[in-house]
């Protein structure tokens, strides 16, 4: 690689970093890492894939490519809610496998540093931390804003099932 493209590459990085896409579920403000996110697009008709977690709606094709998405209300066991003309779709890339996550809605993408960014606290009771899946809590202003770790986001078994069956 050049040193032009290593230049870029890294400048590419810097650019993104302390970036979040700002979504939101239900009543909840939710952050995702821009570095993970592909696009946004509208909803598409969801083919439905057999014995998938509930949580995986099914398939979307999109410009030939077939991409597993996932509702996050149901991952997050919110209850579920009809999709409306504000629902869209996050494409994101995680562990090299692309995937979109259903949300009610987009805010905004925001710029939270890593001063205003705590560890997300763990819950210890009956073993299951309902908070794997965020990775700290951004404050901005008075607002907070949870911000989910992709990386865990699905299981190794999952993200094996998704790739095989996508």
């Amino acid at each position: 690689m050049s040193e032009f493209s290593e230049e870029m590459m890294e400048l590419e990085e810097d650019t993104q970093k302390d970036k979040f896409l700002i979504f939101l579920l239900g009543d909840g403000s939710y952050g995702i890492d821009i570095k993970y996110v592909i696009e946004i697009i509208g909803m598409e008709p969801i083919t439905e894939v057999p014995q998938m977690p509930n949580f995986i709606r099914g398939v979307i094709n999109l410009r030939g490519r077939i991409i597993p998405v996932m509702d996050v209300r149901l991952k997050f066991k919110k209850e579920e809610k009809d999709y409306d003309d504000r629902t869209c779709i996050i494409v994101v890339d995680i562990n090299s496998i692309s995937i979109g996550l259903i949300i009610d809605r987009v805010v905004e993408v925001l710029t939270i540093e890593e001063t205003n960014i705590s560890p997300a606290p763990t819950i210890n009771g009956n073993g299951d931390n309902a908070n794997k899946y965020i990775k700290g809590i951004g404050k901005v202003g008075n607002d907070v804003k949870l911000l989910i770790d992709c990386d865990k986001l699905l299981e190794e078994d999952e993200l094996e099932a998704l790739n095989t069956k996508a």
